[in-house]
């Protein structure tokens, strides 16, 4: 079969779901993926022709796509700040806003000479800290989750990009809290609120983690004052807190943060001008 006609029936088949311009781009991630051929090939090669095998996987995954699977879990992996991570169904996919996050912490500790002991709360695929142990090589990170799946996959992308991780399973809201030990804690909990499902596409709230995802209505920072209390403790003097959170409640989570200590706050906004992220450092003894 021709390259070209698998493209042709992945427009027919996606293009009323997804957009013309969508269904492109998951073709071509196909085409990269399972031929290892660059996007440009077709264009040079337009009577290219795929076995049987390489035309069952494209039909594999246009049946999944239709499913409304995210194309990151159809293919297996996904891109972090220039690094490949494996990701499944028990992780949340990384997110640009995250990649963001990483990016504030290691402009702030560019050519530090320093070892630092960097903490991950909620790494899911571990993307926040194997991304900190790659471009912070003097950083000794450890990471914890409550998933156990989650931990699994974390540790293959922590061996697959060269990096040493410590992971642990652990509950933020149930932890033995260690004192004064890190010098950087760094975490992206649930935040979202559960009454913004009904805005929210269909592949992200019916294929992602919930738990990862979602908070009571009632309870929008629980995570946050479970993330305050480990902060004041476990953090250094001096010791910094990042945290992603929900556009709409950045002034809640500062007075949160400085009920317990942690003050200099700073909030930055994403590529979309939304509240996203917060910074905080801790001055309790």
């Amino acid at each position: 079969m021709l390259l070209k006609d698998i493209k042709q029936i992945f427009h027919q088949e996606l293009d009323l779901q997804y957009g013309k311009e969508e269904v492109t781009h998951f073709f071509y991630y196909f085409v990269e993926s399972y031929l290892g051929l660059p996007r440009f090939h077709l264009a040079i090669q337009p009577q290219w022709i795929i076995t049987k095998e390489e035309e069952s996987l494209f039909f594999e995954g246009l049946a999944a796509l239709k499913l409304g699977r995210p194309i990151q879990y159809v293919l297996g992996t996904t891109s972090f700040l220039e690094l490949t991570l494996r990701v499944n169904e028990h992780v949340l996919i990384p997110r640009p806003e995250t990649e963001e996050l990483v990016r504030w912490i290691l402009k702030d500790h560019e050519g530090s000479r320093s070892k630092i002991k960097i903490l991950d709360i909620g790494t899911g695929s571990g993307c926040i800290a194997i991304a900190l142990a790659k471009y912070l090589p003097l950083a000794e990170v450890e990471a914890i989750d409550i998933s156990e799946e989650a931990l699994v996959v974390a540790k293959q992308n922590a061996t697959k990009n060269e990096v040493t991780v410590l992971f642990k399973q652990a509950d933020v809201r149930d932890i033995d809290i260690p004192q004064k030990e890190y010098d950087i804690i760094v975490s992206n909990p649930p935040y979202v609120l559960e009454s913004e499902k009904v805005s929210m596409e269909n592949h992200v709230k019916n294929a992602e983690p919930s738990r990862a995802l979602f908070v009571p209505d009632k309870h929008p920072l629980l995570f946050y004052e479970y993330l305050a209390i480990v902060a004041q403790k476990a953090l250094k003097k001096g010791g910094e807190l990042y945290l992603e959170i929900n556009q709409l409640y950045g002034k809640e989570v500062s007075d949160l943060l400085k009920e317990h200590g942690i003050n200099d706050i700073e909030i930055r906004q994403d590529l979309h001008g939304k509240d996203r992220f917060i910074k905080g450092i801790n001055l309790a003894q």
